[in-house]
């Protein structure tokens, strides 16, 4: 595994991308609405990985429900697989928790959420590109 992403949490993902790109001299944001998380997501690309911004498309979404309770800041931290089911199934062995299954993300991923009682307050996800189903892992963006 290696890190893929952080994610962090917005109110507003077109302001926070402009703020986010000028400060790290990033090219621009790639946008896309993901429906089964209920954000829209800015994506910022970087040499080692890429940064994420998330704005929730509704109230029922867990990045408002985030908001509301601990305002803007640090969501998750991603770890990129090439096996997302051996990965899932090795740390459940262990006594991992995870929160809900394996499911879609964007651009494409797969994802699964380590719970943060699992290690130690952080929320984590799996991902596995859509090149890396089957076989090794994508390599950096």
């Amino acid at each position: 595994m290696r890190i893929d992403h952080v994610a962090i949490a917005v109110e507003d993902v077109e302001e926070a991308a402009a703020r986010y790109a000028k400060a790290l001299g990033a090219g621009g944001a790639e946008f896309e609405t993901v429906p089964g998380e209920g954000v829209r997501v800015a994506i910022i690309r970087l040499e080692n990985g890429r940064i994420e911004l998330m704005q929730p498309t509704g109230p029922d979404s867990p990045i408002s429900r985030f908001l509301e309770r601990k305002g803007e800041g640090l969501h998750h931290v991603a770890l990129q697989t090439g096996d997302i089911e051996g990965e899932v199934a090795r740390m459940e062995e262990g006594g991992t928790r995870f929160i809900g299954g394996i499911r879609g993300g964007s651009e494409g991923t797969r994802v699964a959420f380590v719970h943060p009682k699992s290690l130690n307050g952080v929320l984590a996800e799996l991902c596995s590109p859509p090149a890396a189903e089957g076989g090794a892992a994508a390599p950096p963006s």
